[in-house]
């Protein structure tokens, strides 16, 4: 049964905001391979500083079992309790062009009232556009850019940014149930599935949230600078690079996969489809090789799974 209370509450210091703004979502949940929206979502709190203009409820929205909030325990006493947040904010590019942003949790529950919701807030604000992105894991190498499947209703990206295009039924996230809400209601919508390599999908991979701030920039012409990440990627990447090439097993899986995804992207007839695992290294094998550096990233702990 619907809930017909307020999802949100309206922020105290909400500031005024301009009608016509691009709304970009992120919201972490069902699938976040390489930690990409995570990462976006901490990027977009840290870097844009966005401005809370209602903010959801989490008594009504949130599982707590499934993902509970982090205490702090300091000697015989508890501090700084963090609850999960989900927000709808003003936030500006390195550019200092305004968007809306909504970031944070995926919704355990009440999605049809949460989109509803959402949709109701969005065309009291004049949205112009939305974009979303999420990531999933795929086989294909590091070593290539990191493709993306386009979907919603900018036929234009899809043409352009689309290297996979399925027809398939997969398990929907709220991210989808927004994008196919908005799309019903002729909104100017596309959603963007970052492909992520499977074998670097359970650990963060900063090449994943620059390939999402590159989509919503493609989107919607927001400049996002991300130094950061940009030079913790070049850390990652010859990091890994270092430890392919010490194994031959590993060597060869790469070259493997890059070999299928060279012959998949430029058309060949005779390439095996993009989502092939027939033959494929698992994501296992791959990670096995890559386990010792990955466990003892500093910072890797910890990190995933703050936003909740």
């Amino acid at each position: 049964m619907r809930s017909s209370a307020p999802l949100y509450d309206r922020a105290p210091a909400a500031p005024p905001v301009p009608s016509g703004l691009p709304l970009v979502i992120a919201l972490t949940g069902f699938t976040d391979a390489g930690g990409a929206v995570t990462r976006l979502v901490e990027y977009f709190r840290n870097d844009v500083q966005p401005n809370a203009l209602f903010v959801f409820d989490n008594d009504s929205l949130l599982d707590y079992r499934a993902r509970r909030p982090a205490i702090t325990f300091v000697e015989d006493h508890l501090t700084d309790f963090r609850p999960a947040r989900l927000e709808l904010s003003l936030a500006h590019d390195s550019l200092g062009q305004p968007f809306l942003l909504l970031a944070g949790y995926e919704p355990d529950f009440l999605w049809e009232a949460f989109a509803e919701t959402v949709l109701e807030l969005s065309a009291g604000l004049q949205v112009s556009s939305v974009t979303w992105v999420h990531a999933i894991p795929m086989p294909v190498p590091h070593t290539r850019p990191i493709g993306t499947t386009v979907s919603g209703t900018r036929p234009d990206l899809a043409e352009a940014h689309s290297v996979w295009r399925p027809h398939t039924q997969v398990p929907s996230t709220a991210g989808h149930l927004l994008e196919y809400r908005f799309a019903e209601a002729g909104a100017k919508v596309v959603g963007f599935a970052l492909l992520v390599p499977h074998y670097l999908g359970d650990t963060e991979y900063p090449a994943a949230t620059l390939a999402a701030l590159d989509s919503l920039t493609v989107a919607t012409g927001l400049v996002f600078a991300g130094e950061v990440l940009r030079e913790e990627n070049r850390e990652f990447l010859g990091k890994v690079t270092e430890q392919v090439e010490g194994s031959d097993e590993l060597t060869r899986m790469l070259e493997n996969l890059e070999e299928r995804y060279d012959a998949y992207m430029a058309g060949s007839t005779q390439a095996t489809p993009i989502i092939h695992t027939g033959d494929l290294p698992s994501a296992d094998e791959l990670a096995a090789e890559l386990e010792r550096f990955l466990a003892t990233r500093p910072g890797d702990d910890d990190r995933r799974g703050k936003l909740g």
